[in-house]
């Protein structure tokens, strides 16, 4: 009788610890503890300013950071691999992410394709100048139609005077400066506001952009409160009234993972907690009688 032969068994594949040394050399990671914001080393535009004949250099930095946002990678639970998004045709499989082209669809798996070329050739003067058209009062802008901020700084020495000037003369007229710039390949509308030695620019939204409010509102009864309860809600209103300390306010939620990182990291066992049980208002008026007696609830959200 044969000598029985030996199976080797597959070996299954080695899985990584979860924190990869190498990316955080790279610097690809930052602590789960960091999230204070700043300014980005490289501007995000740069162009002209430009007021009628005046012009200056000037570089567009964005005036928000998302470098303290908790965000997570897909991993091979088997490896902890960080998996790989690869571009596929359905019918022919895996494409060359550089061999792709664009295309617009104008019905259901028909498209017009675009080449980067033709693309390119939708240029605008606003892809490198941001002109100045009109001047407007700041309470003239629904607040509908504001949108993100961005710092606007001179983009070398030799514009500084027109800068200041343009700059100066914002803030002599208490006018808001509107313009037009391509960022991200649309052109934007921008107002420009000054502020202390420098200028902010807000991209606006545009007018098709924006649902009118009485389309949401529409379905909403037009109804007679009771004054009682207006009254009461009032000085509830008045009891948490207070200034916009935008320190004072942080996401709960942020927070919440990174101490579930840190503790997980720490090898702590996790504990579900229990649901918070939901108050279903039944009597208004006794609801609102009892946040006035308590002082209108909790007068800060951290």
């Amino acid at each position: 009788m044969g000598a029985k032969r030996k199976i080797k068994a597959k070996a299954r594949p080695r899985r990584k610890p979860a924190n990869h040394k190498a990316a955080a050399r790279r610097g690809h990671h930052r602590p789960a503890n960091s999230n204070e914001p700043h300014l980005t080393s490289r501007p995000m535009w740069q162009g002209q300013l430009r007021l009628s004949l005046v012009s200056c250099p000037v570089a567009l930095y964005s005036a928000t950071s998302a470098n303290g946002t908790v965000s997570f990678h897909l991993l091979n639970p088997e490896t902890n691999n960080r998996i790989r998004m690869i571009p596929t045709d359905p019918d022919t499989g895996p494409v060359e992410r550089k061999d792709l082209v664009k295309g617009y669809e104008i019905s259901k798996n028909h498209y017009v394709v675009l080449s980067n070329d033709e693309l390119d050739a939708v240029k605008l003067e606003t892809t490198r100048t941001i002109e100045i058209e009109r001047f407007v009062d700041a309470g003239e802008i629904d607040r509908l139609y504001w949108n993100a901020p961005y710092y606007l700084v001179p983009g070398g020495k030799e514009g500084g005077e027109a800068y200041t000037v343009i700059r100066a003369a914002l803030a002599e007229t208490g006018r808001i400066a509107l313009g037009r710039v391509v960022m991200h390949s649309r052109e934007r509308l921008v107002a420009l506001e000054p502020r202390g030695k420098g200028i902010i620019v807000y991209t606006l939204r545009m007018g098709d952009e924006v649902v009118p409010p009485g389309d949401a509102f529409a379905e909403i009864p037009a109804g007679h409160p009771d004054k009682e309860m207006i009254q009461i809600a009032r000085k509830i209103i008045e009891q948490k009234e207070g200034d916009f300390e935008p320190d004072t306010f942080e996401d709960r939620y942020e927070n919440a993972l990174r101490d579930l990182i840190r503790r997980k990291e720490k090898g702590e066992k996790l504990v579900t907690a229990e649901p918070v049980e939901e108050d279903n208002v039944i009597d208004l008026m006794a609801a609102l009688k009892k946040s006035l007696k308590s002082g209108g609830g909790r007068r800060k959200a951290r």
